[in-house]
């Protein structure tokens, strides 16, 4: 975090390195997170360019008082959900959530965790949006149950509702279409 703080500091000094920093710090998982949440690479392209004009036009201004990520991930939140309002049709995800690698997986790893990332993607097709921009806000952007409660508008409680039914249809979904996969030969994880 002190980092951050430099860097912000550096940047309302007319910096320009320090926004290229920030960028190649977040940039990649916040532009993976505005993918989930709208389902297009260049749409989430677009709205993080949108969030790091407005950042820089608006640095002078700007107050660090908590996590600089938690910050840029809730204005891409903000900046997603806008844009799938004014679309006003349904979110299909890209990845799904990418699992953990190690460090060589063997082609058959590979593949499996290939099979496994497009469940969990379907999966999260089928959620509601705020249900699903919930998990990926806690997941992908780290933010707590009550920043997301400021960030979409509502109570803490109805956060971690929407979190709790999140979970329990992702896992229901998965149970049946892994079921379904056994049931017609096909092979799955888990």
């Amino acid at each position: 975090m002190q980092q951050d703080r430099f860097l912000v500091e550096r940047l309302k000094r007319g910096d320009a390195q320090a926004l290229c920093c920030i960028y190649d710090k977040y940039g990649p998982a916040l532009l993976a997170l505005g993918t989930k949440l709208l389902g297009e690479r260049a749409a989430a392209e677009d709205v993080l360019h949108d969030v790091f004009l407005a950042f820089a036009e608006h640095i002078q201004r700007f107050e660090l008082t908590g996590s600089l990520r938690s910050y840029l991930a809730k204005c891409v939140a903000n900046r997603s959900r806008d844009r799938f309002r004014r679309r006003h049709k349904t979110v299909f995800l890209g990845d799904g959530i990418p699992t953990v690698m190690s460090p060589q997986p063997g082609p058959e790893e590979v593949a499996e965790q290939d099979d496994e990332v497009q469940r969990v993607g379907r999966a999260l097709d089928a959620l509601p949006y705020e249900q699903r921009e919930v998990v990926l806000l806690r997941t992908h952007g780290g933010m707590k149950f009550r920043q997301i409660a400021a960030v979409q508008g509502v109570s803490v409680n109805t956060v971690q509702g929407r979190y709790r039914y999140a979970m329990e249809k992702l896992r229901a979904l998965l149970d049946v279409e892994a079921d379904h996969a056994e049931y017609t030969g096909y092979r799955t994880v888990g």
